[in-house]
């Protein structure tokens, strides 16, 4: 692996190790996730009420996701509300696409590298 490849695969391995994709790895969460992105924006109280889950495990997975950025938290009187961070979220996969562009360049000989759109 030439220097080229060795920073590359640096580049790629602290993307996949950050806290973003760490936001998405339960499935319990995911599904907290989805709900606020059908409420649109909602408090705990009405995300939990559509989960099985206990309102004190929402309520950790909810802190996680907007610890990661991309839900962001408000608050209105004693409420919290939560709403999907798109920013973040498309900041990140735009960062995660020009990443794996590196990565091919690095990697892959010229006549098997895509052209971007």
């Amino acid at each position: 692996m030439n220097a080229e490849q060795r920073q590359a695969a640096a580049c790629c391995a602290a993307l996949l190790d950050s806290t973003f994709f760490k936001a998405f790895s339960e499935p319990a969460r995911n599904a907290a996730f989805r709900e606020v992105v059908l409420l649109g924006r909602a408090d705990i109280g009405t995300i939990a009420e559509k989960l099985p889950q206990d309102r004190s495990v929402i309520s950790r997975h909810l802190r996680v996701l907007t610890e990661a950025g991309v839900l962001r938290a408000s608050r209105d009187g004693r409420r919290t509300l939560y709403e999907v961070n798109t920013k973040v979220i498309e900041l990140r996969l735009l960062e995660m696409l020009e990443i794996t562009r590196h990565l091919q360049d690095a990697t892959l000989p010229p006549s098997e590298r895509k052209e971007a759109p």
